[in-house]
Order: structure tokens, then sequence, then C-alpha cells
């Protein structure tokens, strides 16, 4: 069995033939031409090697850095455009003719580590020469590279150290500043001073609290006996020792006894009582300014409007002596609080200072880790540089000159003979050809093996109804369809099988069938009337619809005649069945209606008309096969599928192509309001045989496309019917 790939390359073969023949055309020529070019001069090739290097002692570890880290030894490194100039100078050389005559090759695995270096030239003296200068320069410049590295080393440490070592100061500052301003808080808490401090005023505290209970256990008692307040006895004690408020306090009580003995005699308003009065007001008002004066304004606001300036600006001394321990006490009470809130305050800043002990503690201890940090890595670098130094006496070349001097051969080659040439032209023409041919098949687009075909439709979840073969008649008319018009034709049985799919596809029978293809020529029409009488000839009344008006009618092909009058009027022919519906006379149970020559057929299928003949042929036949126009060409099969149980789509190797089934067909089978029941396979290349209906049981006589070649008599312009294997049968084009 031949796959499907050698089969499709075949196919492309007999239709791409002549792109293959020119391309081998082209390759035997340009052979050609290479085989008549003349010998080329004569040029000798000198030869050197170099050697992986290594310094002797190393005893720096930026030595195996810089000689591990050094640039890959490959051709692009060896021949630097560096290497080029320091040859060019010393020679005198072309730059340009250096790098193409120059060739480095690397060492293979397996083979000793020694790197070739050639140079080819047409003395064997100058390439010699050459070929020294390369490998020294090639040394040179590996040896530059390194101490380059480490130069650049050096100079980035250098640079580097600078801000490190700033900020190592800085480091060392801030914990110095931290230690200045810290230190004692931490060495007390070291010590442990806080605590015991914490200690010592909570005890003051104790102390101070028992001395104010007892002071003011003392003023409660005084007060009660007094019946004054420390402050009241305070501002009693100012005012009686003063002179000047006892003068007036005499003069008040005079006065105050003279306006008492005078009320027993005289009247209120009498001129005595008045002035009495008078003078006792002022008196009075005097009295008051003074204690003012002497216990300040503020204090003697309360006793002005409580009137008892006077009760208490009069003690006695034993009341005053009183007033006096009470003031005092009251004084020891106050000193003794201002201690125990001093205390307090004190407790409270030594408690925060010994909560806040451990942060700063650990600031310490960051501070302390940034700068050994900081001195680690100042430390590293002057390790690295002092390493760095030494190692600028250590490195040396990547690759060494072999003391061995380059030695010098011939490497001029003759052209081959001219046989030998062509017939490599040949071979890769023919080579060429083939895989141009190949590409240029994969890139019609075209499906060319129903392999192709089949896959296209599987890989969309479309069914395949029907493979139906090629037909191959003996006598045939070019102007005609083939049609199995004879009963026993072998080509009923592939129909047959078509006919049980659509019966078994739907739920239900289909009755009204459209067929259509993605573009033209895949031979819907070819297979529309075969199916048609295929059903006829299984008793089934069929009727064939030729829905395509873009093309002529094929009714001539089964002998039905088509009235030229119906196109002037093509909505009365489609309206009145009897004008429409012809009855085939080859074939019985089959009937036609024959398509008009119109123009647009887009407004008859959208007709009432055709609706109502759609549902009368629905009822009056068993199968209705419509014959639609491609997708790629209108819009007419959309229009009639909705009148229709289902639709089918033809294709055919080396007609569909990819794109268009992708374009036209593949929207339909996602679509949910389209009933597209699967596609038919039109035209594939199967063997048929021919059956003799002479015979009670069927035997095989030969096959169909042999016999129609065996045939004599058959016309040059008939044998063109009759296509060589991997050509279309013109019977399936329709």
């Amino acid at each position: 069995m031949v796959l499907p790939i050698v089969k499709k390359y075949l196919i492309a073969i007999g239709k791409y033939k002549w792109l293959g023949a020119g391309v081998f055309v082209l390759a035997v020529g340009a052979g050609g031409v290479l085989a008549i070019q003349p010998d080329p001069k004569p040029s000798f090739t000198a030869e050197g090697f170099l050697a992986s290097n290594k310094p002797l002692v190393i005893f720096s570890k930026t030595t195996s850095e810089v000689q591990g880290q050094a640039p890959q030894v490959n051709p692009d490194f060896l021949l630097a455009p560096e290497v080029i100039k320091i040859v060019a100078d010393q020679t005198k050389e072309d730059p340009n003719q250096l790098r193409n005559g120059a060739k480095v090759i690397m060492p293979k695995e397996g083979t000793p580590p020694l790197i070739q270096v050639q140079y080819r030239a047409e003395n064997p003296e100058k390439a010699k020469t050459i070929v020294s200068a390369l490998l020294n320069a090639m040394v040179q410049y590996s040896s530059k590279i390194n101490e380059t590295r480490v130069e650049a080393t050096i100079e980035e440490l250098q640079k580097r150290l600078v801000p490190v070592e700033t900020e190592l100061k800085e480091a060392q500052q801030k914990l110095e500043q931290y230690d200045r301003v810290e230190g004692a808080v931490l060495s007390g808490a070291r010590i442990g001073a806080l605590p015991t401090a914490i200690a010592t005023a909570q005890e003051q505290q104790r102390q101070l609290q028992l001395s104010r209970s007892g002071y003011e256990a003392q003023i409660r008692s005084i007060s009660e006996k007094l019946g004054l307040t420390p402050e009241q006895a305070y501002i009693a004690q100012a005012l009686s020792a003063d002179p000047i408020l006892a003068s007036l306090r005499a003069q008040i009580h005079q006065n105050e006894a003279q306006l008492e003995i005078l009320l027993q005699d005289l009247q209120e308003d009498h001129p005595k009582i008045v002035e009495l009065r008078r003078n006792l007001q002022g008196l009075a008002e005097l009295f008051d300014q003074r204690a003012a004066e002497v216990v300040g304004a503020n204090r003697a606001a309360g006793l002005l409007n409580n009137g008892e300036i006077r009760s208490i600006s009069s003690l006695d001394p034993a009341r005053q002596q009183l007033a006096s321990t009470l003031v005092g006490l009251q004084a020891e009470r106050d000193r003794v609080q201002q201690q125990l809130e001093a205390t307090g305050r004190t407790e409270q800043e030594l408690r925060a200072e010994f909560a806040t002990l451990p942060n700063k503690q650990l600031e310490r201890e960051r501070l302390l880790q940034q700068l050994t940090i900081k001195k680690t890595l100042y430390d590293n670098m002057q390790t690295l540089l002092a390493d760095a130094r030494t190692a600028q006496a250590e490195v040396v070349s990547s690759v060494n000159v072999l003391p061995q001097p380059p030695r010098v051969y011939p490497t001029t080659k003759p052209n081959l003979p001219m046989p030998l040439v062509l017939v490599a032209g040949g071979v890769v023409g023919l080579v060429g050809g083939g895989v141009l041919i190949f590409l240029v098949s994969l890139l019609d687009g075209k499906l060319y093996t129903v392999e192709e075909v089949r896959a296209w439709l599987q890989d969309r979840d479309l069914p395949v109804l029907g493979v139906l073969p090629a037909v191959w008649l003996f006598d045939s008319d070019p102007e005609n369809m083939p049609l199995m018009v004879e009963p026993h034709s072998p080509y009923l049985e592939f129909y047959e099988r078509l006919r049980t799919a659509l019966r078994r596809v739907a739920e239900k029978p289909v009755k009204i069938l459209l067929l259509t293809s993605a573009a033209a020529s895949e031979g819907k029409t070819f297979c529309a009337y075969n199916l048609a009488i295929a059903s006829a000839r299984a008793g089934k009344r069929t009727l064939l619809f030729e829905a395509d008006l873009r093309q002529p009618s094929r009714a001539r092909s089964l002998k039905v005649a088509v009235d030229p009058e119906s196109s002037l009027e093509p909505l009365r022919y489609y309206g009145q069945p009897h004008l429409c519906i012809r009855m085939v006379p080859l074939i019985e149970n089959l009937y036609l209606v024959p398509s008009l020559a119109v123009r647009n057929g887009g407004g008859i299928w959208d007709s009432s008309e055709v609706e109502r003949l759609f549902k009368e042929v629905r009822g009056r036949f068993d199968l209705v096969v419509v014959d639609a126009p491609a997708l790629s060409t209108g819009t007419e099969a959309l229009l009639l599928e909705p009148l229709c149980d289902g639709m089918a789509i033809v294709t055919r190797p080396l007609v569909s192509e990819g794109g268009m089934l992708t374009e036209f067909v593949e929207p339909l089978i996602d679509a949910e309001d389209v009933r597209l029941l699967g596609s038919i396979i039109n035209g594939v290349d199967i063997p048929v045989a021919l059956y003799s209906p002479s015979v009670e049981t069927e035997k095989p006589v030969v096959d169909l496309r042999e016999e129609s070649r065996r045939i004599s008599g058959i016309s040059a312009e008939k044998k063109r019917q009759f296509p060589q294997p991997g050509e279309v049968p013109s019977s399936g084009r329709f």
C-alpha cells in the first residue's frame, strides 16, 4: 500500500514536473560552468601549533581566578583585530588579506590539545613568516588580556576601598558617640545600680508618706481646736500682728460702742447717728484695704466676702501660738509632699530608663555589628588588593607557542573532472527539483489525496457520509456527464452505501437533501445526478432539483428537454409544479427540475413560490436531491438550507483546498441553525471491477480504467477523457 505522503508526492510530480525539470537544467548548467573553470594558482600552507599555558608557580588567588576567567580561546579570540593589526604592522601585509588567509583549527575531543594556526600564500617563505608572526601575536595578545584583567582588578579594588574606609570611620564614630552618651547607663545596668536606685526611691517614698500622714493628723487636730484651716490661721496670724489693723480695729470698736449708746436715745436719721455710721463705713473700708495689703488681695477675697477679717484678726496669745504651730505644720507637710513628688518622678525616670535599657543594649550591639561588618569588608579588600598586586608578577599568556618551527606544505587542488561535476550537478538538480516540487505541493493548499481530505474532516468532527469513485466509461459524449444510466453499472454500489448512510445520519430519514461544495469543480452536480439515479433504481420516487442557476442545466444528459421560455417568468415556472417537474424517460421513478438561465437567483429562492414548491415535493417524493451552487460563489445554498432536512458538503481530492474549506465550511460546523449532515468525498481513485450481467454470480472481468485504454478506435479527443493515474477524471468535475 502506497503511503499518503508518497501518493501526494507522485501526484505533485505529475503536476509540477516542468518546475523540477527547470531546477535540474539549472543545476546541470551550474555544474558545467564550474567544470570549465581553469585550475587554481599554486599555493602553500604554513602550519604552527599553540598549547595551553599556565604559570609555573602560583602564590596568589587572583592569578588562578584570572587564568580561569580568561576569554575562551577560540578562532575569534585568536584572530582578534588587535592580533591582525600587530601582524600587519610587522609583515606590511594587508589586514583583510591576513584575515582571509589565516585559519585556526581547535583540537577535537580525543586528540592532543594543540591549536593549529594556518596561513595560505603563494610563497612558502611568506606563509611561514606570517604564521610565526601570528603565533607570537596571539601569545602577546592573550598575555596582554590577562594583565589588563589584573590591572582592572587592582584599580577597581582601590576605587571601592575609599568609600569602604569612609564607612568604617563613620561606624567607629557612631559607636564612640553612643558610648559617650549611654555608656554610664549601660555600665550602671551591668553592675545593678538602676535596680538599687529604684528600690531606694521606693523606700524614700514610703518614709515621706508616713511623715506626711503624721503632719496631716496634727494639722487636723489643731484645726479642730482653733476652728481655722491652715490658710485661715496664716491670714489670722498675719492680721493680728499688724499694728495698723489693731489701731483701726480699736477705732471701729469705739465708734460701734458710741453708736450703740446713742441709738438708745436717738433716731436713725439723727446727725450724730448718721455721722457715726459714715465713720464706721470709712474705717471698715480702710480695714479691708489694709487687710488686703497684708495678706494679699487673692487670699483676703474669701474673708472679705464672708466678713471674717475682723473676727480672725484679733487672736489672743494662745490662739496665736496655735495658729503659728498650724502654719508651721502645714509648711512641713507641703515640704514633705514636694519631696514625695520629686522622689516619685525620680522613680518613674529610673523605671523608664530601666525599661529602655534592652533597646539601648540592642542598639549598641547593632552599631558594634555594623562596625564589625565594615571592618571585615575593609580587611578583606585589603587582602584582595595585596593578592592582586602579587598576581601582577605571576600572570602569563593562556597559550604558548610550541618550540618546533612551522611546517609548510603545498595545498593546491586541481579541479574535478568535468563528467564528475556534471553528474554531481545532475544529482543536485534531481534532489533540488524533487524538494522544490514537494515544497510547492505543501504550499499549494490543495488536498491531494483522500487521506488528506479525511484528516481535514476528522479534525473538525465532520462525518464522512460516503466515498465515491471516479467514473470511467468506455464511450461518452464529451458534452454530457458520464451518468450511471445502465441498470447494472458497477458504480451504483457506492451510491447505495451513500443512501444508507443518509438514512442513518439523522434521527429521521432525510427526505430533502441539499448538496453543495466549498468551491466549483468538486463534482457536486455529478454526485447529485448519480445519487438521484441510484435512488430511483432502488424503487424510490426521486426528484433531482437543479438549484444552481449560475451554470447551464445538465438535463440533456438524461434526455430531458428544457423549455427556453421558462426563464422569462421564473417565479411562474417554480410556482406551478406541472411546469417545472419533468419526468426522466431513461430511468423509472426519476424526475427532474431543470435550472433556468437567470442572473439573480437569490430573489427566486427567497420567494413564497419556491417555499410552496418544496412543501409539495416533500409530500410527493421519497427523496429530493437539491443541487445547490458552491458556497464560494453565492449564498443560494444558505437560502435553501432551511427548506431542506440537511446539507452535505462534496469534496474532492486534487480539487478541494484546505483554505476554502476552512473559510466556508468550518463556520457551518459551528453554526447551531445549520443542519450539516456530513461530507461526501468524490472522485476517489478506487479500483472498480466490471461485472457481467449475464452471469448469475458476480465475476470480475477487468478493471474499468485498463479496459477503457485497451479499446481501439477511440479518437485523440476522447482519449483525453481517460486520464493517467494521478490525474483528475473529467467525469467528476461538474
